[in-house]
């Protein structure tokens, strides 16, 4: 099942023993194309604290109009390594993320996750020696996340080969692998435009100093493209290939 993202903002998360807040974000790897993190607004009980929640954890990532539930207890959560939401998440950050956890990271391997297509939490790894957990950090540092937030892109400017068109709306991602599958556009202007998908293999970069979104297509194409619908929380998965670009 295809998810938007959209109407994921503000869901209540619940941990093994208790709720622990709701959705303020998501984290996606711009290189990747799949969501990293989840950003949880803690509210009162951790004093306003946002805290990262991996997709290995949660278990109704799928069901509607539900608390959705992640495999950690609050305590847990509550000692995870705390990261400034002002801030880019920096490797070394993720590093320190995964090994308090005990997961095998999604920067080393072929796959999307790693060593897997899909976010499964694994048994805690063994500590590494000193000398190797001291060489992998120095390499971590060195090397970007490429980390963004879903709410900071939107509104963004789709930039086509010719010209101007449109701005990013939502993003909707597979429930299984968390990978994002395509970027949900709005064209034209307020009443006149319409709604169309995008595939992120159509996406050349992604400019942030100038909030632009630069793709390998036309403006007509663009216009041209089926418009995209949407019911409640979920997109039709047999729409996806005949409604995105």
């Amino acid at each position: 099942m295809l998810r938007s993202i959209k109407q994921l903002y503000g869901d209540p998360l619940r941990a093994l023993d208790g709720e622990i807040g709701h959705i303020k974000d998501f984290y996606f790897d711009d290189q990747g194309w799949a969501i990293r993190y989840v950003v949880v607004d803690t509210g009162t009980w951790l004093s306003g604290r946002w805290v990262l929640i991996s997709p290995h954890v949660f278990k109704n990532f799928d069901l509607d109009g539900v608390c959705r539930g992640v495999n950690l207890t609050r305590k847990k959560i509550e000692n995870s390594p705390t990261f400034d939401s002002k801030k880019p998440v920096s490797r070394k950050y993720e590093d320190d993320y995964y090994r308090y956890y005990g997961w095998p990271n999604y920067w080393q391997g072929r796959a999307l996750w790693g060593i897997g297509s899909f976010p499964i939490a694994a048994l805690p790894l063994e500590e590494q020696p000193d000398e190797s957990r001291s060489h992998a950090t120095v390499s971590d540092e060195r090397s970007d996340a490429h980390l963004r937030s879903t709410q900071a892109l939107n509104g963004y400017h789709i930039q086509a080969s010719d010209g101007e068109i449109g701005h990013v709306i939502d993003f909707i991602v597979d429930h299984a692998t968390w990978a994002i599958c395509h970027l949900v556009v709005e064209t034209g202007h307020w009443f006149s435009g319409k709604e169309i998908t995008i595939s992120p293999q159509h996406i050349e970069r992604i400019s942030y100093e100038d909030s632009k979104v630069f793709v390998s297509v036309t403006k007509e194409t663009i216009e041209n493209a089926p418009e995209y619908h949407v019911r409640r929380g979920a997109f039709d998965d047999s729409l996806a290939v005949a409604k995105s670009l």
